[in-house]
């Protein structure tokens, strides 16, 4: 049995792989809130599954988020070089928002009080110009004890060129200090800018305790329920982790939950040779979108916690798939703002209360008693049928709405869903158009509990030509967390010319980095033949402030690689900015490694046709659609659905958890491997 749990701001979700049979079964079970593990306990109890029988755990947690979103981290000190105790204070002093003159620069994690400063100082090359005092440390130490910390941060000037001083700070405050969680910059990221880099730091030692916690908590739950493996954990860069490693680097679960979708995404693809899709996953409480290229997930470094277009935000410098996440969700609440105009998110009902139509205590319009106001799903069908919805209680909370626009209920639940939609699209613009992409030479992947609720119609607005229903949409997540390998990123700034390139110091460098890598895999049990490395480098033309992530090749770096690394760079200079300069110079700005531990993955086998399309029709209903009305539709039963079966929109394909709601003139058609591929007609 390999099983995967991922919990999301309603529900919990569960996918176990049966390798024996390929039987899968999922399972969803309401999150909680007050102790997630719960949640994710229920769900495996809920699935009848014995852990006993289980080779592989993986889970998506969203404990590191909620930490630093809600404040919930330990009480963290800093420690740094002399004269720079005010970087997480200064920022990059880029206002977001300009014009607004209530503008409010981001509040550091870590007072000022609490941001102590080394007499030390190595230059940018790495010379140690004053050696750190360690009976300096020694009083700096003891003053954190009175306080009372946590977790303390170290994060030298220039310690990615020479982390021998900040080393020696680490570990004479983790002698001193062996309660407190200690996070040193250089064993988290070799990169320079101070910020970016104290940031980082800064936020891992915030929710070291918190994580550590949780997932020792976690794992010995599942150890007394029968689990022998070690559980592993999914990590914002797509790959995996075990418990373990996860405690020691918890930042990088930071957006461990919505990334399994897109992993999930580009095997598929790989799958049924799309290796252009746009993924949209729509939850309970967010929808997200995410952009596979040519096959490949597309990772950001520049990632930055609650950024919006009117605030900074705290930037995370560790590698983190690239998602636009909005918070449009089935629970997202519609509310009237100041001036009379209707709104959808980003407040949600969440698990407790939720949507109004739940009746366990939620009394607001959300997007799910909109769904179920327009007949878009089945009060009677809901999650299977194992969970009663009301029809009266949606309509109560919906009056308010309908009210105040002097409108009926139907059409408000329409002005609710025509709203939720158009900021959808803007966040699948933002992956694409704006990114330098054709939606219409990518397909769309729709996932989550709503995912397939509104994707045909987002991908017809997009003008995406094909859309793609996976089986389990409404546990995709979960599902393409059993398709990931143990993922470990290393990147090391170094400046250098590309032209005449000390091609020596780069082999170290990677040298470097790869025995870094195995020395990690193998305490997560990994042999060092299933092991894979690909290499990039940040390039950028000299005078310029920000590079560009770029291919470099395997084996030894001579001056010929880094010349096709230079062309490389030119052609992808020009996608990104619509121009390149292959005449200026360009150097060297960090050298990156991405280690993969390859694990074993299910395998996606083709099904046999084996009834008639009127053996899943199943019965008639009413739904609105945008700008037709009510419609009458024929209702599917998904199980029955075999390769080769095709319908017609308008129509209603259910299942358990979740529901595809087919466009008046769009075509489907069930694939071989029992996806659903609707046809757009843009």
């Amino acid at each position: 049995m390999r099983v995967a749990v991922d919990i999301g701001g309603t529900f919990t979700d569960f996918v176990c792989l049966d390798e024996t049979t390929g039987r899968i079964i999922e399972e969803k079970a309401h999150t909680t809130p007050a102790n997630f593990a719960d949640g994710v306990i229920n769900a495996v109890k809920k699935s009848g599954i014995s852990l006993d029988e289980v080779t592989y755990f993986v889970h998506g947690t969203t404990v590191v988020i909620n930490a630093v979103t809600e404040r919930k981290g330990a009480k963290t000190a800093l420690v740094t070089t002399k004269g720079f105790r005010d970087v997480l204070e200064i920022g990059r002093a880029n206002r977001p928002d300009m014009y607004n003159y209530f503008y409010k620069k981001p509040v550091p994690y870590v007072p000022r009080y609490l941001r102590f400063e080394v007499d030390e100082r190595v230059d940018f090359e790495g010379r140690i110009l004053k050696a750190a005092d360690p009976a300096e440390i020694e009083t700096i130490a003891a003053e954190l004890q009175r306080e009372g910390i946590g977790a303390v941060a170290v994060c030298l000037l220039n310690s990615y060129a020479n982390p021998e001083t900040e080393q020696l700070v680490g570990r004479l405050l983790t002698e001193a200090l062996p309660e407190a969680e200690i996070t040193v910059s250089s064993d988290l990221l070799k990169v320079w800018r101070e910020y970016e880099r104290t940031s980082t730091t800064v936020l891992n030692a915030y929710v070291k305790p918190a994580a550590r916690l949780y997932l020792d908590t976690l794992k010995s739950t599942l150890k007394q329920l029968g689990l022998a493996e070690e559980p592993h954990a999914m990590q914002s860069n797509g790959g995996t982790a075990t418990f373990d490693r996860a405690k020691e680097i918890p930042i990088s679960l930071i957006e461990s939950g919505p990334v399994g979708g897109v992993i999930g995404g580009a095997a598929l693809g790989r799958i049924i040779d799309e290796p252009n899709i746009i993924t949209f996953d729509v939850g309970g409480t967010t929808a997200k979108t995410s952009l596979v290229s040519k096959g490949e997930v597309k990772i950001t470094t520049e990632y930055k916690l609650e950024w919006t277009p009117r605030f900074a935000g705290y930037p995370v410098k560790s590698p983190v798939v690239d998602i636009i996440e909005i918070g449009a969700g089935g629970g997202s609440i519609a509310w009237i703002d100041d001036v009379g105009v209707l709104k959808v998110g980003p407040q949600s009902a969440g698990a407790v209360p939720g949507p109004a139509c739940y009746d366990i205590g939620g009394t607001e319009p959300t997007l799910t008693d909109a769904n179920l106001i327009t007949g878009r799903i089945n009060a009677d069908n809901f999650l299977g049928g194992t969970f009663r919805i009301s029809m009266e209680k949606a309509r109560e909370a919906m009056q308010p709405i309908a009210a105040h626009f002097g409108i009926s209920i139907e059409e408000a639940a329409m002005g609710v869903i025509r709203t939720a939609t158009s900021n959808m699209l803007n966040a699948l613009k933002l992956i694409s158009v704006r990114r330098g992409y054709d939606p219409s030479d990518f397909a769309m992947l729709a996932q989550g509990g709503n995912g397939a609720v509104l994707s045909p119609y987002l991908a017809q607005e997009l003008k995406v030509k094909k859309l793609i229903v996976p089986n389990l949409p409404g546990t995709f997540s979960a599902w393409g967390m059993l398709m990931t390998d143990l993922r470990q990123d290393f990147m090391q700034t170094k400046i250098m010319p590309v032209k005449d390139a000390d091609t020596e110091a780069i082999n170290d460098i990677y040298n470097a980095m790869e025995q870094e890598a195995l020395a990690v895999f193998a305490r997560q049990n990994i042999a060092a033949a299933d092991v894979i490395f690909i290499r990039t480098a940040e390039l950028r033309y000299v005078g310029q402030e920000h590079a560009v992530p770029t291919p470099l090749q395997s084996g030894v770096i001579d001056q010929q690689a880094a010349d096709a690394c230079r062309a490389a760079f030119d052609g992808l200079h020009q996608q990104h900015y619509t121009f390149s300069l292959p005449e200026a110079a360009a150097e060297f700005v960090s050298f990156n490694l991405t280690a993969y531990g390859l694990v074993p993955k299910p395998e996606i086998n083709k099904l046999e046709t084996t009834g008639e399309l009127q053996d899943a029709l199943v019965g008639r209903r009413t739904v609105l659609f945008e700008d037709r009305g009510g419609l009458d539709c024929p209702v599917y039963d998904r199980a029955p659905l075999c390769p080769g079966h095709r319908l017609t929109g308008p129509a209603i394909v259910e299942e358990s958890k979740s529901v595809t709601v087919l466009c008046p003139g769009q075509r489907l058609e069930v694939d071989e491997y029992g996806n659903l591929i609707i046809y757009t007609g843009v």
